[in-house]
């Protein structure tokens, strides 16, 4: 049986073969830096799912649509991570070694 993870790996592989890909940045640092953009926007995209705007009438949080926008992040993180030739064993690695300076952080105060 196929990790989650990879199948995602996969998935987003599959998806990257039947795009257009002629407006992508070429180089590495490019592809970055679009991916972020395009990151930041699907976060704000997810945000605009809340009521963070404490100045309007709130509306009913649409959990359905709040999946969505997160899951429109995912694919973007995970071709940043296929473009910076991450797997999900690399993901694995430096999630607990970041796990740990984090829990470091809250012994320390921080």
């Amino acid at each position: 049986m196929e990790d989650k993870l990879d199948t995602i790996f996969t998935l987003q592989k599959n998806l990257e073969k039947m795009m257009n890909l002629e407006r992508y940045p070429r180089d590495t640092q490019g592809k970055i830096s679009a991916l972020c953009t395009a990151i930041i926007h699907e976060a704000v995209e997810l945000q605009r799912t809340t009521n963070w705007k404490w100045w309007k009438k709130p509306t009913e949080f649409d959990e359905a649509a709040a999946r969505e926008e997160l899951i429109d992040i995912w694919h973007f993180v995970v071709q940043a991570s296929l473009e910076l030739n991450m797997t999900p064993e690399d993901i694995l690695k430096e999630y607990q070694k970041k796990h740990q300076v984090n829990k470091q952080r809250q012994l320390d105060g921080y």
